[in-house]
């Protein structure tokens, strides 16, 4: 359990984490939801967006849906979690987890060149002589030296396979060595859709659709968009000269890999709940459609990070976040709300945005139907205020029973005043790292200080391996980390401890 008796690292110890906000009274997603639908109704005025759905996937469901404005300008049909919009660059989470399925399936190794699976590429001049050559895995976490293409790609949707066919194998100009440093590129997103065709042997919406949306009753979904149900279609906008003008409608093309996708709300979120399920490793059935470790493997940057301000209003005063680009998602620490992974989507007509907390098993999203109008600030504002509210529990690490064992160890031996009770379960450097004569007079320094601690608070496990504890004592709190040695049996490397006084 996460709490404020948690000690920030195990390799150090440090003072107990401070109160969260979500320790005072909780309130309930619905007593919420008046602030959450006032900050998306800022938005979509301040936008100019004709219309919008917003949704809150936790514990598995979706939680909270609302559409607001209209599909279209036309017969002004309402917004509801049924309306189709496209999601643009959120594609790109589906080609990824496309790929690494590819990839469990035997059908390509991620560190094969790209150029395996696109024989086009073959030809490629590329910018140095000791440039190396580009991997899936580059194309994926867009290290593959490519140029920044927004928004030339938006409009290359349209594009036929056959012209992009001949793209390809007319070269490209290199924007810096492969592997050199992350440049974000729609083109290496529409090369991964093709390696997805090509080591499949089937369309890529074929792939997508059978691997990904059918398995997961995402029904409403996928790339036809122009002959979706019009009763559904959310049509696009842009505003200029403070009027909408419709966007031309583009027709599935070549570039859908990287954005093409459309999706309603409903559909949506069972796909934002199939990807929060893979948290946490566990030992339940895992019947996919794609396995859980794969899924989690998303979130593994390729370590070109930065740093940067958390997206919307509490950006300026939240701490700073370490980012980098995963595998369709960028990925990000954040010191409040745990593990995030975040995309937006800007295409002609629409901007889109979702953003996961696997640690909270909670996911917000938002999609308009105007240019570019990417709805981030708000879906992070969501997220920060169910933080406030109380709504973002920390997913429980569970207690292992080497460390419930070894911490009842300790225990003993705070309460003995001496290393005797850990007899035999110490590592070999633990007595090397501090005398047992030095443990002695430090537990009787302690003991005096503090008395007897017949209690404990639970335990807050780092890992199977680890765990911040604080025992109750007579005159305070015994605060501490327990560390594990990877042996078998299982001994202590380490047991720090610090007294907290009354």
């Amino acid at each position: 359990m996460r709490n404020t008796l948690v000690i920030a690292m195990i390799v150090a110890l440090a003072a107990p984490l401070p109160t969260r906000a979500q320790e005072a009274a909780p309130k309930t997603l619905a007593q919420l939801t008046p602030e959450i639908d006032a900050i998306f109704a800022k938005f979509q005025a301040d936008a100019h967006v004709p219309g919008m759905v917003y949704g809150i996937v936790k514990d598995g469901k979706l939680a909270y849906v609302k559409g607001i404005g209209v599909q279209n300008l036309q017969d002004k049909r309402p917004v509801d979690a049924d309306s189709l919009f496209r999601i643009a660059s959120m594609t790109k989470a589906f080609t990824a987890l496309s790929i690494l399925h590819l990839r469990d399936q035997g059908k390509l190794r991620l560190d094969d060149l790209a150029e395996q699976y696109v024989p086009e590429m073959k030809a490629w001049t590329y910018p140095t002589t000791d440039s190396p050559r580009i991997r899936v895995r580059d194309l994926l976490h867009h290290v593959g030296g490519l140029v920044t293409d927004d928004p030339w790609g938006d409009r290359q949707q349209v594009l036929p396979q056959e012209d992009f066919t001949k793209m390809i194998a007319a070269g490209v100009p290199f924007s810096r060595a492969p592997q050199s440093q992350h440049e974000y590129s729609n083109f290496g997103y529409a090369l991964l859709g093709r390696i997805v065709a090509n080591a499949s042997g089937m369309a890529y919406t074929d792939y997508v659709g059978q691997t990904i949306l059918t398995p997961l009753g995402m029904t409403s979904s996928g790339y036809d968009a122009v002959n979706a149900p019009k009763a559904h279609y959310a049509r696009g906008y842009r505003w200029e000269n403070d009027a909408w003008a419709a966007e031309p409608e583009m027709v599935d093309g070549a570039f859908n890999s990287m954005g093409g996708l459309q999706v309603s709300a409903n559909d949506y979120a069972k796909w934002v709940a199939f990807l929060l399920s893979a948290w946490p490793a566990r030992n339940d059935a895992d019947d996919g459609p794609i396995k859980r470790a794969t899924v989690r493997e998303i979130a593994q940057g390729l370590n070109f990070t930065s740093v940067q301000n958390r997206t919307g209003a509490s950006g300026a005063d939240a701490c700073k976040l370490s980012g980098a680009y995963g595998m369709g998602w960028r990925v990000a620490q954040d010191c409040d709300l745990g593990l995030t992974l975040a995309h937006g989507g800007g295409y002609p007509g629409y901007g889109s945005h979702v953003m996961l907390m696997p640690d909270r098993g909670v996911g917000v999203f938002a999609l308009a139907n105007r240019t570019y109008a990417g709805p981030s600030a708000p879906a992070w504002d969501t997220a920060v205020a169910m933080d406030k509210a109380g709504l973002l529990a920390w997913r429980d690490t569970p207690v292992s029973p080497a460390v419930a064992e070894m911490f009842a160890a300790t225990r003993t031996a705070y309460a003995a005043g001496s290393l005797k009770p850990l007899d035999g379960k110490l590592a070999m450097n633990f007595l090397l790292d501090r005398s047992a004569e030095n443990w002695t007079a430090e537990l009787a320094k302690l003991k005096a200080q503090l008395g007897a601690c017949p209690t404990a608070e639970p335990l807050a496990p780092t890992g199977a391996m680890s765990s911040a504890f604080r025992l109750n004592c007579e005159k305070g709190h015994l605060d501490g980390n327990l560390l594990l040695a990877p042996t078998n049996p299982v001994t202590i490397q380490a047991w720090r401890l610090r007294a907290v006084a009354d």
